[in-house]
C-alpha cells in the first residue's frame, strides 16, 4: 500500500484498528492475560521477547488481515522487529493492515485532574525512523481523571501541539486523551473534552486531518460532532478496561466511531492454544469488533 491507499483505507475503510502497543509498564499484565507469568521470563529483555512472540502470533495469524483490520498500533520494539521473516510494518502492509507507532514515553504524575505526557526530546528522530520503516501514523496517550476544565484544556493542547509536530513529518497523528472510565464525574468531563477538542480542530488549517482515540462516552453519540468535523480523519474508541462484549455494546451505540481495542481484542488468546484454536478465537474477536464498528 502506498500513502494514498493507506489514507483512503483509514478514512473510509470498514473495520477497526488493533492496538498492539503495550509498553514496559503494561507488558507484564498483558502477558499474564495471555497465560505467561513472571516466572516464565527473567528481566526486561526476556519479557519483551515474550510479548513479541505474542504479537508475532497475532499479526501472522490467517484471520489478521486487511479485510477487517484496518490498522495496527505498534510498540517501538515491535516496529523494529521481524515477523514472518519480514520487518513488522512491511508484513502488516503486505496483509493490507496500516501500521501506526506509539510514540509517547508514558505519563507524568497526576496534576489538576490529569496526567500529561512525559517530554519526548527524541520525537523528531523517532518519527523519521518510523517513516523510513513505512509507518503511516502515530499514537500518543494521556489520561483525564476528573472534570477539571483547566486540566482538560491543558491536556488537549499538549496533544494537539505534539500532533502538529507529527503532521510536519508527513505522518497521521492519533490524538488520545483517554478519559478514565472509573471517574465519578466522567459525563461532565467528557462534554468539556469534546468542546476543547472541537476548538483545536477548528484551529487547524483547512485540509489538515488528525485522528482521535477516545474512551467510549457515557452519553451515546456525544462525540458525533467530532466524527463529522472536516479536520477529523477518523474517531476510534479504546476499550478502556471494558471486556469485549460490553465494549462492543457501547461502541455500537456510537455512530461513526470504530474500535481501537487492545485488551478486548486479545482477552481470550492464550499461549497454550494450538494454532487452530488460536486463530479461531482471534477470528471470533475480530468479527465481533468489526460488527460493532460498522455503525
Amino acid at each position: 500500500m502506498n500513502s494514498q491507499e493507506m489514507t483512503t483505507k483509514i478514512e473510509t475503510g470498514e473495520g477497526f484498528i488493533s492496538a498492539l502497543d503495550q509498553s514496559g509498564g503494561s507488558t507484564p499484565k498483558a502477558l499474564l492475560g495471555y497465560g505467561v507469568t513472571e516466572s516464565d521470563y527473567s528481566g526486561d529483555e526476556e519479557m519483551f521477547a515474550k510479548i513479541h512472540e505474542m504479537r508475532t502470533r497475532v499479526v501472522t495469524s490467517p484471520s489478521f488481515n486487511g479485510d477487517k483490520v484496518l490498522g495496527a498500533i505498534l510498540f517501538e520494539r515491535t516496529m523494529d522487529g521481524d515477523a514472518g521473516g519480514m520487518p513488522v510494518p512491511e508484513l502488516l502492509k503486505s496483509r493490507g493492515v496500516v501500521p501506526f507507532l506509539k510514540v509517547d514515553k508514558g505519563l507524568e504524575d497526576e496534576a489538576d485532574g490529569v496526567q500529561m505526557m512525559k517530554p519526548m526530546p527524541d520525537l523528531d528522530a523517532l518519527l523519521e525512523r518510523g517513516k523510513a520503516k513505512g509507518v503511516f501514523g502515530t499514537k500518543m496517550r494521556s489520561v483525564i481523571n476528573s472534570a477539571s476544565a483547566s486540566g482538560i484544556a491543558a491536556i488537549v493542547k499538549q496533544q494537539f501541539d505534539v500532533g502538529k509536530q507529527i503532521l510536519a513529518h508527513g505522518l497521521m497523528p492519533i490524538i488520545e486523551p483517554e478519559y478514565n472510565i472509573k471517574s465519578a464525574d466522567r459525563a461532565e468531563g467528557e462534554t468539556i473534552l469534546r468542546d476543547e477538542i472541537a476548538k483545536q480542530l477548528d484551529a487547524l488549517p483547512s485540509g489538515t486531518k488528525v485522528m482521535l482515540k477516545l474512551s467510549l462516552p457515557v452519553e451515546a453519540n456525544l462525540y458525533k460532532p467530532l466524527v463529522d468535523h472536516p479536520n477529523t480523519a477518523r474517531v476510534v474508541a479504546l476499550s478502556g478496561g471494558f471486556a469485549r462484549k460490553e465494549a462492543c455494546e457501547h461502541l455500537a451505540a456510537n455512530e461513526g466511531m470504530i474500535a481501537s481495542f487492545s485488551r478486548a481484542l486479545l482477552e481470550e488468546l492464550r499461549a497454550q492454544m494450538d494454532d487452530s484454536d488460536f486463530d479461531a478465537s482471534l477470528a471470533t474477536a475480530i468479527e465481533e469488533i468489526r460488527c460493532a464498528s460498522a455503525t
